[in-house]
């Protein structure tokens, strides 16, 4: 039964970024690592973005071993028993840690039908998968009109592939973006090449000989070669829920990242903590939050007690389009739109009750952080106080 000072769950961009923030603290400390997956630690937004637009593969994976890690892929935990410290993974090895990071991160939303034909695109086998279709498949179908979506979408198109993008908004990124944004994204998709089908939701997939035919809820029927589906994410709440920790959204967190169990941090995608600016408890999904939080998790678990009060910001890149976004990004908040050329360059501000909640940066870049202190400041904010207030460079 292998003893770890600092065992973690989870082998992300979070639980990598730990294992630095450890060793900027604790050199000699013993370290495990237990990952579902068989790859160790990689950056995964080149999965939709970088890795289509010819960067090396190589170039994804992080330097963990460096660090003196012991890597444990291909595992599952099945269970946590915080009393004894100590865990039981799916091959009935058990393991004891005197410090327990849970970055378990999120699991696919699938859909009811379709099975294995349907790439529910996340993890560098997936990117395998998908890439290795690209080279004998033509038309794709791309379900979902958010991050993944829109991103994966945008990466087959540009290389030259036939691609169907459906979902049952009205807009791209509709949920994040004012309707006439996620109405020019559409538009702007279409004439990339993409046919955009709106107000559509996936309901079959047959395979008619060796065509597979993707149908919706309108009777529609889709005619592809390959599927790829980005719905979303559940958070892997249910290890932590069984030891005991309080999970509401997410796994809850105090400011120094830990649980209400002595000695058991989480962080990442999994983690619910409370962010001072914007006076609320969050779950972020995104870089930023995941190399910051599992940064600052792994110091504080090596004996700091940093508080976490970063408010992540995260960003996108569709065709030669890009933006960085900080705090709520809710298309039912007030917005303000500041365009320095509509759609193409300026920066939308969402509001509640006077205060800034949230700040759009479309094609303008080097103002995060001046974002950031703007939600952070009292208000109130009239939309005419919002003009140029955070004019990008040049």
């Amino acid at each position: 039964m292998p003893h770890y000072n600092y065992l973690i769950v989870g082998g992300g961009m979070t639980a990598d970024a730990a294992t630095s923030g450890i060793r900027e603290i604790d050199s000699s400390g013993t370290i495990g690592l237990i990952s579902l997956e068989p790859d160790g630690p990689y950056d995964r937004p080149p999965l939709t973005k970088g890795l289509w637009k010819n960067q090396p593969f190589d170039a994804i994976w992080r330097h963990i071993r460096g660090r003196n890690v012991q890597l444990h892929l291909g595992r599952k935990v099945e269970a946590i028993d915080p009393q004894h410290k100590r865990l039981t993974d799916d091959h009935q090895n058990r393991y004891t840690f005197d410090k327990l990071l849970l970055a378990t991160g999120g699991t696919p939303r699938r859909l009811t039908f379709g099975g294995e034909e349907i790439i529910y695109y996340r993890t560098v086998g997936d990117y395998r998968r998908l890439r290795a279709l690209t080279e004998k498949s033509r038309r794709f179908a791309v379900i979902g009109g958010g991050f993944i979506g829109s991103e994966i979408a945008a990466a087959l198109a540009m290389n030259q592939k036939e691609v169907v993008l459906l979902f049952p908004g009205t807009g791209i990124g509709g949920h994040l973006f004012p309707p006439d944004l996620a109405e020019f994204l559409n538009n702007f998709y279409r004439r990339k090449g993409v046919e955009v089908l709106t107000g559509e939701s996936a309901a079959e997939l047959e395979n008619r000989g060796g065509q597979l035919v993707l149908k919706t809820r309108s009777e529609r029927e889709v005619m592809v070669d390959s599927v790829v589906a980005g719905l979303g994410i559940e958070p892997n709440v249910e290890l932590a829920r069984l030891a005991g920790l309080t999970v509401t959204e997410g796994i809850e967190v105090d400011e120094f990242l830990r649980t209400n169990q002595p000695d058991i941090y989480a962080a990442g995608d999994v983690a619910a903590f409370h962010n001072p600016a914007l006076g609320k408890r969050l779950r972020v999904e995104h870089e930023d939050n995941a190399n910051t939080m599992g940064r600052l998790a792994g110091r504080n678990m090596a004996g700091k007690a940093e508080p976490y009060h970063h408010l992540p910001f995260f960003y996108s890149d569709l065709f030669e389009l890009g933006y960085e976004a900080v705090g709520e990004l809710d298309a039912r908040l007030q917005t303000v739109a500041d365009w320095k050329e509509p759609y193409r360059e300026g920066v939308i501000y969402y509001l509640r009750e006077g205060r800034v909640r949230g700040v759009l940066l479309w094609n303008v870049w080097g103002q995060v952080d001046a974002a950031r202190q703007l939600i952070a400041e009292p208000g109130p904010f009239r939309p005419e106080d919002l003009k140029g207030r955070l004019p990008g460079p040049g």
